[in-house]
């Protein structure tokens, strides 16, 4: 089964060659790995919280989007969207801040963090701290528990988050569960390997510096500017220069081959005037950001095309996102006010309505199933084989537990003359069925 991973991107900022390195390029790299299914989402609502600017925060969103696709990001390949265009998202948020305690908000970094710089200022130990902020744990944990993402990339500044939103989501299940994993307990993913670019002055690439180059922003002219600004020492043409810890080399191999990196570190030990060496970082950045940027360019020209790709990632969000909402709404009580004078007769009417799976085993020995309407006739679902029929058993297992979150990625085809809502409402049929049974149970 697909491993399910998920990164948000704060849409705050421009992004710089350092973002591209570090972030973007492996991400992307990522997402093409088999047995991924990866989700990108524009994060702006948390952007809110940083950033009181409405113009930055739209020409933002506009440019990240426009970057990770002109980067190469699929989005027929991957489930990407906005955060905002997501209404489940900040229902969760409410339904996990209902089970979260405030002691541990308290202890969440980022609060902890402004609260010690008011205090260290002399000003009031909450001055200017909004509630945004103090619960940003918290909204982040609605981003990945709704999609059951099993992996989520953070750096390590970010690993307490990943372990908050662990820790909600245990005691939801705890709550509210009978026994079922309702959330995806998700894992941070830390890659001590991820490349750190140097900027201009040599420190870690940042806007807080002011040291970046730029991505896209200002072409072929705009980079040029910037890399004749990296410092380098005073040695001149026909010296020797150095190649270790050097800002001008580690910015060419982020862009270069081992055998093109070995040719530039030898010309600088020849004496490679450092005018000429930015030159060719230049060329060797251009050759590959160049290609992109036109496309970039192209997508900052038709905000349609934008939109649309982003309302297309939405709608699969969403077909993901409703039904796991549903039954969370089902556990905690928020149920339909049906009438219930005859709860037996009416649960064995409900039961015999419901769609059936069937497992087999077929003439070439792989083993399949399928799931059939509740009429014995239609065939909804069916399954690709498998060698084993535990391998079978278990998507049955999680598509009985998981509904239609289950269903990208799985082996299995559409029956004939169905669409995917329709199956997503039978699975859904089961699952609330399966939460029904459980609190029954449950009932002295």
């Amino acid at each position: 089964m697909p491993t399910r991973v998920l990164t948000g991107i704060t849409t705050t900022g421009t992004p710089h060659l350092g973002n591209y390195v570090g972030a973007i390029r492996p991400a992307i790299a990522a997402s093409r790995e088999a047995g991924v299914e990866s989700f990108f989402f524009l994060a702006d609502y948390h952007a809110l919280i940083k950033c009181e600017d409405p113009a930055r925060i739209e020409r933002s969103r506009r440019e990240i989007a426009a970057t990770w696709l002109a980067a190469g990001l699929d989005p027929a390949r991957v489930v990407f969207y906005r955060q905002s265009d997501v209404p489940e998202i900040p229902e969760l948020s409410w339904l996990l801040t209902c089970v979260t305690g405030k002691g541990q908000m308290n202890r969440a970094h980022a609060y902890k963090a402004a609260l010690d710089a008011n205090v260290a200022a002399g000003e009031d130990a909450d001055a200017g701290i909004t509630m945004g902020l103090y619960s940003y744990p918290i909204l982040m944990a609605a981003d990945i528990l709704l999609f059951g993402a099993q992996r989520v990339p953070v750096g390590r500044d970010q690993v307490q988050h990943i372990e908050m939103a662990r820790d909600v989501a245990a005691r939801f299940n705890h709550l509210f569960g009978a026994g079922r994993e309702l959330l995806v307990l998700p894992e941070a993913a830390v890659d001590d390997e991820v490349a750190t670019l140097p900027g201009l002055d040599g420190r870690k690439m940042s806007k807080s510096y002011d040291n970046t180059v730029p991505l896209f922003e200002g072409g072929p002219e705009a980079l040029r500017a910037a890399v004749a600004r990296i410092v380098t020492d005073s040695r001149g043409p026909g010296e020797p220069k150095p190649t270790e810890d050097v800002a001008l080399v580690t910015l060419f191999d982020a862009f270069a081959t081992p055998p093109e990196r070995a040719d530039f570190r030898a010309a600088l030990q020849a004496g490679l005037a450092w005018g000429e060496a930015k030159a060719r970082l230049v060329a060797q950045i251009e050759a590959q950001v160049g290609p992109m940027r036109a496309r970039y360019a192209e997508l900052m020209a038709r905000p349609d095309e934008l939109e649309a790709v982003l309302q297309a990632g939405a709608t699969k969000a969403r077909a993901l996102a409703a039904p796991l909402m549903a039954t969370l709404r089902q556990a905690v009580g928020l149920r339909a006010m049906v009438a219930a004078a005859a709860p037996a007769a009416a649960a064995a009417a409900a039961k015999a309505a419901l769609p059936v799976f069937k497992q087999y085993r077929e003439s070439d020995g792989r083993f399949r199933f399928k799931l059939v309407a509740a009429d014995g006739q239609q065939v909804l679902l069916i399954s690709e084989g498998f060698d084993e029929g535990r391998e079978a058993g278990a998507w049955v297992k999680r598509l009985k537990t998981e509904g239609a979150a289950a269903l990208p990625g799985a082996p299995l085809t559409l029956g004939e003359g169905m669409d995917t809502a329709r199956v997503a409402a039978a699975l859904q049929a089961l699952v609330d069925a399966a939460a029904a049974e459980a609190a029954d149970k449950l009932k002295p």
